[in-house]
């Protein structure tokens, strides 16, 4: 814990650590047995499967093109939780200027980046690595800027936004913003609900940008980029083309390729619980970085934000019946939140906690 408070109050993050040419890792990113195991088996990650590639420009057309777009998206949220989407509408030169702006922040020189640096967690402007640095069993070989965007009392200041990337990263907002705002219609829709309902939950109303760097990573075989986990709501991700991702689909880890020009999407625990299991939220993890390119990767998590913190969210009443019973019980944004703040990054422990036993 001395070094890991050492290394955090150095403000140097694992960019720092990367650039100053080091061809070890201090012990605390260094993981457990079981861990590094998995890392190692030849068959880690499956190659021969991908996630679902959905174009989104039928969303133009007829009804009927309209139906068999939300028929695509059902299945791949049923069956993966993760989907690519094309033609999803934001011009490429939106995506590059994105990905350059997150890039130039972390390229800056160490003692620029330091002066944000900083543990403010949930709202305005973090920069730091690891935002569960003292939480986790290990730490993970990625830095992160955190721009809360809403509700408006976490907002972060147009002044607090680091201004080599302000313009970008405000316009990413209102982009990301539309794209999932269609996503939550199609995703209503599969579950034969209005289009709207998702957004009634008050899914758009939390929302923040996490702009990732995973740099070169010396020892890639001892540690991880991010560790697996599930997110909460619906999950917008940026990325350039220096692959890393994986998601879970069985027992398996499979590649997510870097699509040019597309976005990646994924279900989170809320969705699968308000869904009751229609939808499935699923694992997933970034792989520590063996390239000299660093990885980038901008992420827009969207998730219910303005509602009561007592107000109670389940199972939709309509997905409930005598043939498909509740399968959770209700929850607050409170419990969202406590469970997540009160350790690391985990898998799926949302979704254990608000389980109802089963019936015998």
């Amino acid at each position: 814990m001395k070094e890991v408070k050492e290394f955090d109050e150095s403000k140097v993050g694992v960019k720092g650590l990367a650039d100053s040419g080091i061809t070890s890792i201090p012990r605390f990113f260094v993981h457990p047995p079981e861990t590094i195991s998995d890392l190692k088996k030849p068959s880690q990650a499956c190659t021969t499967k991908s996630i679902p590639v959905i174009d989104l420009a039928h969303l133009k057309y007829s009804p009927l093109e309209r139906q068999k777009l939300v028929a695509e998206i059902k299945e791949a949220t049923a069956t993966w939780g993760f989907f690519q989407v094309i033609n999803h509408g934001v011009p490429v030169s939106v995506l590059d200027e994105t990905i350059n702006a997150i890039r130039a922040f972390h390229d800056q020189p160490q003692e620029v980046r330091a002066k944000h640096y900083k543990r403010q967690d949930s709202q305005g402007v973090m920069y730091a690595t690891n935002n569960d640095l003292y939480r986790a069993k290990a730490a993970t070989w990625h830095d992160s800027l955190a721009v809360w965007l809403s509700p408006e009392k976490v907002r972060a200041k147009e002044e607090e936004i680091p201004e080599i990337c302000r313009k970008e990263v405000l316009a990413w907002e209102s982009h990301a913003t539309k794209v999932a705002e269609a996503l939550f219609e199609l995703l209503s829709e599969g579950l034969g609900v209005e289009a709207g309902r998702f957004k009634e939950l008050g899914f758009l109303g939390g929302k923040a940008l996490v702009g990732h760097c995973y740099p070169y990573c010396p020892r890639p075989d001892l540690t991880l980029g991010i560790t697996s986990h599930t997110d909460s709501g619906l999950t917008v991700l940026l990325q350039n083309q220096v692959a890393g991702l994986q998601v879970k689909h069985g027992d398996e880890w499979v590649n997510v390729k870097p699509i040019p020009g597309a976005l990646t999407i994924n279900i989170g625990d809320s969705i699968q619980i308000i869904s009751n299991d229609n939808y499935i939220s699923v694992e997933h993890r970034v792989l520590a970085n063996p390239c000299k390119e660093p990885r980038i990767s901008i992420v827009m998590f969207f998730k219910v934000g303005n509602r009561g913190d007592s107000e109670y969210f389940g199972p939709l009443e309509e997905l409930v019946s005598a043939e498909k019973p509740r399968l959770y019980r209700k929850f607050t944004v409170q419990d969202l939140q406590k469970n997540f703040y009160s350790k690391g990054l985990d898998s799926k422990s949302i979704i254990e906690q608000f389980k109802l036993p089963r019936e015998a």
